[in-house]
């Protein structure tokens, strides 16, 4: 039996690019004229293929698109989630995306900054060097 650490699952569908969202797992019998897959299928939809549905249809399909919040304020607060918990890997993806929904450089590193007394000087480090990472691809 294979088995993926959970934290390699996530590292590697949140370090792609946004994801499209899908309405039902993708088979490789289906048309060449079907919806091309999702990031997320392309990702686990082979070994995890409920993973994946659900990061589809619930998170990117439901949650990101639900009114309570801006996608830019949903987009700060998952950054600085990701700098508490120390996840450089899925933080590059979201903070790129954070800058599409709005949120300047100067306010990611102003997080950066408040976190550091909060969530540990090292998290506020590794975030500071994806922070650079990220703004040079402008």
């Amino acid at each position: 039996m294979r088995t993926i650490r959970n934290a390699s699952v996530a590292a590697l569908l949140l370090s792609a690019a946004p994801f499209e969202g899908s309405t039902q797992a993708q088979t490789a019998n289906q048309p060449a004229t079907a919806k091309p897959p999702s990031r997320a299928q392309q990702l686990m939809g082979d070994i995890a293929p409920k993973m994946a549905e659900l990061t589809d249809n619930v998170l990117f399909g439901d949650i990101w698109e639900r009114p309570g919040l801006a996608k830019r304020d949903r987009s700060l607060i998952t950054v600085a989630a990701l700098i508490a918990l120390n996840r450089p890997e899925q933080l590059r993806s979201h903070m790129a995306l954070a800058r599409t929904n709005g949120v300047k450089e100067e306010e990611i590193v102003e997080a950066i900054t408040q976190l550091a007394f909060y969530a540990g000087w090292p998290n506020a480090i590794a975030a500071i060097n994806v922070a650079r990472e990220v703004f040079k691809q402008k």
